[in-house]
């Protein structure tokens, strides 16, 4: 199989994979070479799959789709981060989660600016209609 990961704007993973096992609403599945063509919505967690050297590679997705047609596995994600150790994909998403949230913090924050200043601005024009 060929598996390819695709984010918003890269390809995360694109390489040769022996198996691929992903999580569903409704579980865990395994997908092999030879498997039927499938179509799954992901839940966030943890995406494994084995790379022909037997090497187990360790992907924390976000969600998404995954989709296997034939020989061709893609899944695609907002976020994605991949690690051979899992403690160090724990890290990994820790740190990107509090990246994440400090940029939501930043943003919520710009957008109650932005309302105030619009509520001041629409004050100012209705004080100047009296």
């Amino acid at each position: 199989m060929h598996l390819k990961l695709l984010l918003s704007n890269h390809v995360l993973i694109d390489q040769p994979a022996t198996k691929v096992i992903a999580e569903a609403e409704n579980g865990a599945f395994c997908l092999l070479p030879h498997h039927i063509d499938f179509l799954a919505a992901l839940v966030p967690g943890i995406l494994t799959f084995l790379t022909p050297e037997a090497e187990e590679i360790f992907v924390a997705v976000d969600g998404g789709i995954l989709v296997k047609c034939g020989s061709e596995v893609l899944v695609s994600t907002r976020n994605a981060f991949r690690g051979s150790q899992l403690n160090e994909l724990k890290q990994e998403v820790i740190q990107q989660f509090r990246t994440l949230n400090e940029q939501e913090r930043r943003a919520r924050t710009a957008i109650a600016r932005m309302e105030a200043s619009l509520a001041r601005q629409f004050t100012a024009l209705t004080m100047e209609g009296r």
